[in-house]
């Protein structure tokens, strides 16, 4: 059993309250503690049924909605937006605020980082600007761009945002963003086949209100600074050397390269010294592996690391 809450925080961008889930053990006997970072256009409820099997084996879970997502929203500002300025790192920024709040409440507990998908890459940023806050991360989902990619994108990106301003969708963007992905699972049923090998969780998010909607050039643009700052091995190097990472993704899933972007990123954290890094590849699976038909598997294997870590 588990008992849930909701509650907000002001956000560090100093105008928007952070909407926050927390899922917290019914007997309280609680081992440690789990804040989860989601991806681009979801929202942390969508992690309830990973939250609940947590707690169901004595973990408090958190997870708030990032700006722009979910509760999270910026007034004035479209949805998948992160805000006008510096939005990447007042997300971060954050998402390290909900640590120190959740830290406290749970004081002494060992605590836990688990980012997906554009959480990922947000957690990995968190690795470098706040080393020695957590007692492992694990990263799901993620991938590792080389300089020319990111670089490209931003050419494109700025070259939009003259055109139509950081609000504004462009399908170009998008195309070149998130559509590049689809196109590995041609014919596709969907636009967006490439998140889940299962039909069913790609029907659902489909049908979601607060799933799928339009990335901005905004958060686009902010995205690539994030990645040219996390991609940086002289960055990459400034992480805790003790802090235990888990790299886990599906071996079909193209924000990591089919794997090959995912054992990039491992290799860059173990040239940056790091003593205790692993990466796990399903095979089969695709983008979001908590929500595969086989995500028991994956259940267990996120349980089995963090409980070897406690």
């Amino acid at each position: 059993m588990s008992i849930q809450s909701e509650y907000f925080f002001p956000s560090s961008d100093g105008k928007t309250l952070v909407h926050v889930n927390q899922w917290t053990p019914a007997d309280r006997n609680i081992l440690g503690v789990v804040q989860i970072a989601h991806g681009v256009a979801e929202y942390g409820q969508r992690y309830e049924p990973f939250a609940r099997y947590l707690c169901a084996r004595g973990f408090a879970v958190v997870a708030n909605d990032h700006l722009g997502h979910g509760q999270s929203v910026i007034e004035g500002c479209p949805m998948v937006y992160l805000g006008e300025e510096d939005g990447w790192w007042h997300v971060t920024d954050d998402i390290e605020e909900l640590r120190r709040r959740t830290a406290k409440v749970f004081s002494g507990k060992p605590y836990f980082l688990f980012g997906h998908s554009m959480g990922s890459f947000l957690s990995r940023t968190h690795l470098i600007r706040y080393p020695g806050r957590l007692s492992g991360c694990i990263l799901c989902g993620t991938g590792h761009q080389s300089p020319a990619v990111i670089a490209g994108g931003k050419l494109v990106a700025d070259s939009e945002i003259r055109r139509l301003g950081k609000k504004a969708y462009s399908v170009r963007a998008d195309d070149l963003a998130f559509g590049v992905y689809n196109k590995r699972f041609s014919p596709a049923r969907t636009k967006v086949d490439w998140l889940s090998a299962s039909e069913a969780n790609v029907d659902a998010y489909l049908a979601d209100p607060l799933c799928g909607g339009n990335a901005t050039l905004g958060l686009f643009r902010d995205m690539l600074d994030g990645l040219s700052y996390l991609t940086k091995q002289s960055n990459i190097n400034k992480m805790d050397k003790n802090l235990p990472v888990f790299f886990i993704a599906g071996d079909q899933d193209p924000v990591g390269d089919m794997g090959r972007g995912v054992r990039k990123a491992f290799a860059c954290f173990q040239k940056a010294g790091l003593q205790d890094v692993s990466v796990k590849l399903y095979h089969g699976l695709r983008h979001e592996i908590l929500n595969e038909s086989s995500k028991q598997y994956v259940y267990q294997d996120v349980l089995d690391w963090l409980a070897a870590r406690l």
